[in-house]
């Protein structure tokens, strides 16, 4: 990915790495004058809380870098991880006053807001921005129901090699081989797909050794291949966006 200083308040759009993926990708001219004249950027460093459950969230935002996780309380105290939020994942949900997940960065992650009541009234006088915005609520949602898949039926090496081939799906290069980041530790990876941290460590090894994968140092994973670890996740096509 081509890094844009996102310490600047005036980012140019054109040069965003992630415009013709995100909520404002159907956005031209005046529209994107618009939203940029609301935008704002911030950064938060691995481990520190985005947005806290139940708090008033004020903004919608844009994930630029980075990666986030979205987690739910139990009556109990306990927490579940639910989502992870990628770039060009969107943030909130225009109409809602307050978050409905505990949004944490997974690493640094950069974010583009727009104050939430000005986005809403761009919505309900631009027809095309409200229809992207559904359009990858819909894909949310269809991502969702596919992850029941995952952790309803497949076994313990097609989730992993299902959540490395949507991490690596994301990755900011087409070229070969592709290199993503792991955004998660192996704990929070276990946690995610209902698995112990040694069962995963075991499949991540079993992929490496049958040549699906290539690790590169802490974090770094390549995968030459693509399809070939779609089809080990048990997919004769896509694995879904999980947003």
């Amino acid at each position: 990915m081509s890094r844009i200083d996102l310490s600047l308040a005036t980012v140019d759009c054109a040069a965003c790495p992630i415009r013709h993926r995100a909520v404002c990708a159907s956005c031209e001219g005046e529209d994107l004058d618009r939203l940029a004249a609301m935008k704002s950027y911030r950064t938060w460093k691995a481990g520190e809380t985005i947005v806290l459950e139940g708090q008033a969230l004020p903004f919608v935002a844009s994930v630029v870098e980075g990666c986030a996780t979205l987690t739910r309380s139990l009556e109990d105290g306990r927490m579940q991880m639910v989502g992870l939020l990628m770039p060009s994942d969107f943030v909130g949900r225009p109409g809602r006053t307050a978050a409905p997940y505990e949004v944490t960065a997974a690493t640094k992650v950069t974010l583009c807001m727009f104050d939430r009541r000005a986005f809403e009234r761009m919505m309900t006088e631009t027809p095309h921005l409200a229809g992207r915005l559904l359009e990858m609520s819909l894909d949310e949602l269809d991502a969702a129901r596919d992850w029941m898949l995952v952790l309803g039926r497949k076994t313990a090496r097609e989730k992993v090699a299902t959540l490395l081939a949507i991490i690596l799906r994301r990755a900011p290069t087409a070229a070969r081989p592709l290199r993503a980041e792991l955004p998660l530790t192996r704990e929070a990876m276990a946690a995610y797909l209902g698995l112990t941290i040694e069962t995963v460590s075991r499949q991540m090894t079993a992929l490496r050794k049958d040549g699906l994968i290539r690790l590169d140092g802490a974090r770094g994973i390549l995968c030459e291949d693509l399809a070939a670890l779609i089809a080990e996740a048990g997919d004769d096509g896509d694995v879904p966006l999980l947003t």
